[in-house]
Order: C-alpha cells, then sequence, then structure tokens
C-alpha cells in the first residue's frame, strides 16, 4: 500500500482551461489525474449532438487532450479517470484505443468503460413497471414532460471507477459519473477502502468536492483579497495529496500561480454544500460540518477529522426536457442620456411585439451599467436611499453607455424567430446613438428545462469493461 496518492485536477468543467491537465501532467509528480467535464445542462447538449451524429454524444476536447498527455502517463505511470463519455461513453473509448494505437502505445495500456448512467431508453420500461419518478423539487410526475424529454441519467458513484482500476485501466472513461467519484476512486483502490467505511469514504468524498471545479479552490474565482493572489494568468490547479488514514492535503504544483490556503479551500467547500451535515452522494452521506481545516505550509492545507454515514438507497437522477425557445439580443445606446434611450427603447419594442401579437411566457429586459448585476438594489444606490427604492427613478445623466439587453422565452419558436428581427430596426427607427448591434440578428435556442429525480439503486446495473489500445 503507498503511503500517500497524489490525485491532481484537471478540468473543472467542458471549457475550462486546455493547458491546465497538461500542465499537471508534467508540472511535478502526481499520480492520478482526473477531469469532470459534466454538468447537467451538458447532458441535453450531448444528447442532441448524438441524435444528430451517431458518432458524436462525448466531449471531444477529450480525445483532443488525451493524444498530447498519453505518452507522458504511460511513461510516468499516471492513470486517468473521466466522465468525458457523455451519451456515448463506448465511442469515446473508442476513439481513444485509436488515438492510443496512433501514437504507438498499442498494448500499453487499458481502457476502462463504464456505462449503466443512461435511462433514457429505459423510462417507458419503467412506467409500465408502475415505477414512479416524481421531480424531486415539485412533486410533478415524469408523465406530464415525458414527451419532451431529451435525456435521463443517473449519477453513478465510485464503484464502476473502483473496478475498472482493480483491473488494471491506466484510462477510465464513463457517462454522468459523480464529480466526487474521480477523485474518491483512486483512494479507494489504492488504499483498499471498502464501502461500508463511512468516515474513509466521506473523506475521499469530500476531497473530491474540493478539487472538482478546478482552480476555484486553487485562487480562480476567489471572493476575499482576489486583488492579491499571485500570477492567475499561470494559475496552478489544486491536487490532493491522501494518505490511508483519510487525512488528506490540498496543494498545487511549485511555481504556478494562484494560492491554495484554508480561505480558498473554504470557499470551494460552500459550493453546492446544501445541508451541511448531509452531503448527499452515491456512495456516502458527508458531514462537512466535521472538517477540520488548518494551514500546512505556503499552498498547503491539511484537512482531517472527516466524518460520514452510511449512502441511500436512492439514485438521483438528471432529467433534461424540451421547454420551449429563447432568444436574446442587445444594443448599445450612448451618451448623453443613454440610460433614457434605453428605456424608450423597450417600451417601443415591447409595444412593436404586442402590435404583432407575438405570445411569450416571458420578456425580460435589462440595462446593463445600470441593473443587470445587481437590479433593483443599484436602484437604490442612484436613489441614494437605504430601503425600497422607486424602480422607476432615472439613473444619473452621465453614464456613458448602457447596454440594452432583452430576451424572450416562449413556446412558438415562430414567434421567438420573429422578436430576433424586431430588434435591429430599433437602430433607425428609435432613440438616437446606438452605438452597435452586438452580435447580429439574435440566433434562437431550445430552452432545456431540468427535472431532478430519485431511482432505487436496485433498478440500476453499472457495467464494466476493459479494452485493449
Amino acid at each position: 500500500m503507498k503511503e500517500k496518492v497524489r490525485v491532481a485536477s484537471g478540468q473543472g468543467f467542458w471549457g475550462d482551461m486546455l493547458t491546465a491537465p497538461v500542465d499537471q501532467v508534467r508540472g511535478g509528480p502526481i499520480d492520478y489525474l482526473m477531469l469532470d467535464y459534466l454538468a447537467e445542462v451538458t447532458m441535453s447538449i450531448v444528447q442532441k449532438q448524438r441524435q444528430r451524429d451517431p458518432n458524436a454524444g462525448y466531449a471531444r476536447d477529450f480525445v483532443s487532450l488525451m493524444r498530447e498527455i498519453l505518452p507522458d502517463c504511460v511513461d510516468k505511470d499516471i492513470k486517468v479517470l473521466s466522465n468525458a463519455g457523455g451519451v456515448n461513453v463506448e465511442g469515446c473509448a473508442e476513439a481513444i484505443r485509436e488515438t492510443a494505437r496512433e501514437l504507438g502505445l498499442g498494448g500499453k495500456l487499458k481502457i476502462g468503460v463504464i456505462t449503466g448512467d443512461d435511462i433514457l431508453p429505459r423510462l417507458d420500461e419503467f412506467a409500465e413497471r408502475g415505477i414512479e419518478i416524481t421531480n424531486m423539487d415539485t412533486g410533478e410526475p415524469l408523465a406530464a414532460v415525458r414527451d419532451k424529454v431529451q435525456a435521463a441519467n443517473v449519477y453513478l458513484g465510485a464503484g464502476g471507477l473502483v473496478e475498472a482500476l482493480d483491473r488494471g485501466a491506466r484510462v477510465v472513461v464513463g457517462g454522468r459519473l459523480t464529480d466526487t467519484g474521480l477523485t474518491l476512486a483512486p483512494l479507494m483502490h489504492e488504499f483498499g477502502w471498502k464501502f461500508d467505511q463511512w468516515d474513509l469514504i466521506s473523506a475521499g468524498t469530500i476531497a473530491g468536492h474540493i478539487i472538482e471545479c478546478g482552480a476555484q479552490a486553487s485562487g480562480g474565482n476567489c471572493q476575499f483579497e482576489w486583488e492579491t493572489i499571485p500570477d492567475m494568468a499561470r494559475v496552478g490547479f489544486p491536487i490532493v495529496e491522501a494518505g490511508p488514514s483519510g487525512e488528506f492535503i490540498v496543494t498545487k504544483h511549485e511555481g504556478t500561480g494562484g494560492r491554495v490556503n484554508v480561505q480558498s479551500v473554504k470557499e470551494q467547500l460552500l459550493y453546492e454544500m446544501g445541508d451541511p451535515k448531509a452531503y448527499i452522494t452515491p456512495d456516502v452521506v458527508a458531514d462537512f460540518s466535521s472538517i477540520q481545516l488548518e494551514d500546512a505550509g505556503p499552498d498547503r492545507v491539511r484537512v482531517f477529522g472527516i466524518k460520514g454515514g452510511p449512502n441511500t438507497e436512492f439514485y438521483k437522477v438528471s432529467i433534461a426536457y424540451s421547454h420551449g425557445w429563447k432568444a436574446v439580443g442587445t444594443l448599445v445606446y450612448a451618451w448623453p442620456d443613454a440610460y433614457q434611450k434605453a428605456q424608450a427603447a423597450d417600451r417601443i419594442l415591447r409595444e412593436r411585439l404586442d402590435r404583432l401579437g407575438l405570445k411569450f411566457d416571458v420578456v425580460l429586459s435589462e440595462f446593463v451599467g445600470v441593473n443587470a448585476t445587481h437590479g433593483h438594489l443599484a436602484m437604490q444606490s442612484f436613489a441614494g436611499g437605504t430601503g425600497d427604492a422607486d424602480k422607476s427613478v432615472r439613473a444619473p445623466s452621465d453614464i456613458p453607455e448602457v447596454q440594452f439587453r432583452i430576451g424572450v422565452r416562449g413556446q412558438s419558436k415562430a414567434d421567438v424567430e420573429r422578436f430576433t428581427k424586431e430588434i435591429a430596426p430599433l437602430i433607425l427607427t428609435g432613440p438616437p446613438a446606438v452605438t452597435g448591434f452586438a452580435g447580429g440578428r439574435p440566433k434562437v435556442e431550445e430552452i432545456m428545462a431540468y427535472f431532478p429525480a430519485l431511482i432505487p439503486k436496485h433498478l440500476i446495473e453499472t457495467k464494466v469493461e476493459i479494452i485493449e489500445a
């Protein structure tokens, strides 16, 4: 058994810094690289991609990354765990295998393939068997939106990842694997932790929670003393150095930018925490109130004392369904009277939309530079008051420019498309001093709504396959 295992975060979301995982692999010693690509909205995006192209449906960025770092990972014995498979895990794994062979690494690595999270094809089966799936927030039955469902994925825990590692996988790819499981699994594999050792499983889960959002734990998005954080252009992503006891150090590679301290770790711990005594994952119910933190040197934070309790009999399911259409457009108005011009443009456009008989669920206007960020609180500042301000109060007349941003949401795609054609005419048929039609005619986008639910674990089968490169 190793005395210490280093798990490095290389990706906090699909679209994160492309250089971060490369820096983690080449910037110092690590044993595992975890890459988190998926979020709730991402599942519907990859599902729609696969509907258009059966060979798509996974994070292609992951394949490009592996082409760059796989030789280093093989040479340094670094194992990679990722949920980049989206809704086409087999396709993603095959792309990795082809990449490995092109790099001359055939026969030098095994790829773990984890499936079972995608239950979209089984929803009707569950309904026929009388298995109720209801919205956790509203109690609404799935039947109410079944014909609009685009994606349905179970949040799988660390079990499949541990099995793949135990069977010799160097690269493991799955679909909707939990963010925390990508860090917990290597620790379970290396230290032999059992699934009913709740304090240890909780410690590994919290380690995963701390580094799952990438540099958010090492100085990025930091609310306190953010101006003093050094060299953010070269920010180092976080690394967990864990031991078999469950205690671990959060750190980063030497010579990189950013900062790891108690404050940065605390801020990440609060992310999506919910009830601090019951952070529920498929693997454990972690007690965040038990966490102890202390500085352990420059860019090193010791985390210890963690407790946890038995997991539940349910998996969480992320269901996405079509909920209409939307579009957002902008115009910029210049001084003088920029805010007043933008308000007038808003009134004119709304009157024209009404006259055309267009129907929307929501029409939302914001005046960027005045109230878009803080809403009526910004207006209180303009009014000089501390109570509820009159929302019609005028902003100071010397604002140099205001961006008028207006969006609509509705069930009729045709109505939303017509809205997109009514913004540009304001340039010559509305208030003066429009400085730009930002981005051109707005794009109509389908809205995906989120339907969180629970499903008994015994209905879900996690499948692990090992393929040779």
